[in-house]
Order: C-alpha cells, then sequence, then structure tokens
C-alpha cells in the first residue's frame, strides 16, 4: 500500500506517520510506501522499511499536485492547517494553503483517470459551525463558519463531497474538536490556552488563562486524532453513505473543570502554576466558538475518543512526558500571554 500525506511536518502528520510506521499496516494491507509532503521539510520515519519520499512543496504550485499523485497512492491524508489569518496577506495565504492546495490535490487525482479511485481522508474542523449553537451541535447542524478558517475547511468540505459524489474519489471528511494538549511550545492559535494551561503546568512552567473558568469545549487527544484518521480510511463508501463529512467525538468540559482534572492527576501544586490573565480579545473570540457536539453518526461508524478530561491529560503524559510527572520541578518563568500569541 502506498499512502500520500499532505500536512506531514505537522504534529498531527507527524504523529499519524509514526503510528503507520509501528503498525506497519492499513486495513489489514501493508504499508510499502510513504509519500510525505508539507511546505516545511518533512522528517523521514525511523524503522521503517519500505520506500518514503519526502517532498517539501506548495500543493499549490503548478504541477506540485500532479507529481505528488504521480504514483497513484492507495490512501491520502489531506491536513492542511494554516489557521492564524488575520492580516490581509495573512487572509490571502490561509485561503492558499487550506483551500487553494486542496482543490489541486483534488483536481490531480481527477485528472488521473483510468479508474483511479482513493481512499482520501480530509482533515476539517468544527470551525465550519457557526453560531447561534443549539444546546448540543447535532450532525445535521448547518455550515455558518464565522472565521475564514472555517470558510475554507467548509468549501473543502463541499469540494470533498462532489467529487466523491461523482467518483473521481473515495472520500471521508472529519471536523475535529479541539485537540488537546497539544505538545511543544505555545502556538499562535486563539485555542493554545486550552493546551497551555496543561502542559506548561505539567511541564513545571507557569501558564496564563485569558478566559473564564466557565467557558465550555469540547477536546480530544492528539493520540485520538490519529485513531480518527486511520479509523476514516477504513469505513466502506456504503457505512459512510452520501454525507462523508461528519463531527468527531470528544470530551465536552469547562475550564474550570480542566484545571480540576489537572490538580486530581498532577496535584493541586501544579494546578497553582496557572495564572489569570482576562484578555477581552480571546473572550470574545471564543465566546463565537461552539461549546457541545453531538456527534451520533461517528460514534456508530465506530469513532472513539477520551470519555473525560481526566483521560485526556493522561494521553499526554504518556505519549509526551514519558508516563512521568514534572511536578517536583519549581516554576520556571515560560509565561505567553495570550494577546501576544495572536499578534
Amino acid at each position: 500500500m502506498h499512502i500520500l500525506m499532505t500536512g506531514a511536518a505537522g504534529m498531527i502528520g507527524r504523529k499519524l506517520t509514526a503510528r503507520l510506521v509501528k503498525d506497519g499496516k492499513l486495513n489489514g494491507q501493508a504499508i510499502d510506501r510513504l509519500t510525505l509532503i508539507d511546505v516545511v521539510a518533512p522528517e523521514k520515519p525511523a524503522g521503517f522499511s519500505g520506500a518514503v519520499e519526502l517532498s517539501t512543496v506548495d500543493l499549490a504550485a503548478p504541477g506540485a499536485a500532479a507529481k505528488a499523485v504521480s504514483g497513484k497512492p492507495t490512501s491520502s491524508s489531506i491536513s492542511p492547517a494554516w489557521c492564524r489569518a488575520k492580516r490581509k496577506t495573512d487572509f490571502e495565504k490561509g485561503y492558499h494553503v487550506n483551500l487553494d492546495g486542496t482543490r489541486a490535490l483534488l483536481e490531480a487525482i481527477r485528472a488521473v483517470g483510468g479508474g483511479y479511485k482513493p481512499k482520501v481522508v480530509f482533515t476539517s474542523s468544527i470551525a465550519v459551525y457557526g453560531a447561534p449553537f443549539p444546546y448540543s451541535i447535532p450532525d445535521e447542524f448547518h455550515l455558518t463558519p464565522l472565521t475564514s478558517y472555517g470558510t475554507q475547511k467548509a468549501i473543502s468540505e463541499l469540494l470533498l463531497a462532489d467529487y466523491n459524489r461523482r467518483g473521481f474519489l473515495d472520500g471521508v471528511g472529519i471536523r475535529l474538536p479541539t485537540i488537546c494538549v497539544r505538545p511543544g511550545k505555545p502556538n499562535k492559535a486563539a485555542s493554545g490556552f486550552f493546551s497551555g494551561i496543561i502542559r506548561e503546568p505539567l511541564a513545571g512552567h507557569e501558564a496564563v488563562l485569558p478566559v473564564a473558568d466557565s467557558v465550555r469545549h469540547t477536546h480530544a487527544s492528539p493520540r485520538a486524532a490519529v485513531g480518527f484518521l486511520i479509523h476514516a480510511a477504513g469505513l466502506t463508501r456504503e457505512q459512510v453513505g452520501p454525507r462523508i463529512n461528519l463531527a468527531m467525538p470528544g470530551a465536552c468540559c469547562t475550564v474550570a473543570e480542566q484545571i480540576e482534572s489537572l490538580a486530581r492527576i498532577a496535584g493541586p501544586k501544579v494546578a497553582a502554576r496557572i495564572r489569570r490573565e482576562p484578555d477581552e480579545l480571546v473572550m470574545r473570540i471564543v465566546s463565537g466558538w461552539s461549546e457541545r457536539i453531538d456527534a451520533k453518526r461517528a460514534a456508530m461508524l465506530g469513532f472513539k475518543a477520551e470519555a473525560t478530561f481526566d483521560d485526556i491529560i493522561r494521553a499526554h503524559i504518556e505519549d509526551e512526558l514519558g508516563g512521568k510527572l514534572l511536578n517536583f520541578l519549581s516554576p520556571k518563568p515560560r509565561l505567553h500571554s495570550a494577546r501576544q500569541a495572536l499578534h
């Protein structure tokens, strides 16, 4: 089996690659070739005996997408994720990466012809939804995104569904909840504090909380996100049906409940490393986000996520900290203001 992965240098892309290499197969078929693509150089996976092609390329560039599918990959994972558009140039870049590159790849697949119809798993987002929200967002909820990123994802979902309907590919779109706890350093996303208030205290650093403790959101771990992608690749057209874009499950909780989970697992001293610093801009952005997702279709199709936020923290400790808590460390000054992150 030949697997093509875009966004391969990103966090989810790296973890998905590692999981595929570890498993050595997908849907019961041995993986003998990987094509890893991103605008940032992907790393060659260790321990993989098959052929690996690494490509640092912009898929929207002329000829780039056609070259990417020239080897007729059996399965493709599309994960463009440039979501921090603020200025005009960022607006253009967001559409270029998240829409133009996706469209180019879908068109390249269609152009191969000759009965070629690969499995395509598209990573979408709950950002496709827009307020006003019901108590819990059902699978039938309309797509009225309130951000450029959500609009780019919604357009891509419609394209995927149309190419699937026309028989050019076998597609599934998965709408991810907020992925938490994200490893690494604080990023520029407005949602970064969800991970920061867990990751930083566990690493011995202080963290800034820019919103009220009452803010509620739905989360899934990076481990669960990888599981979503792998599970989606194994679903048949008959199982998914004509509505191929669906919301993924997750653990719904308030910020206060996140902090309670942290204290329960790592101790109150670790949770005390969170410093409350209200930020009106971040609070205004977050107020327009969905809270609860009713992922009934995904559950019926076998997608699984963590049941509680405790489980999400444990997954982070196991996957990123080697199963060990660092709560014996004194707090270190690695503050990351939410407003600084947005500028």
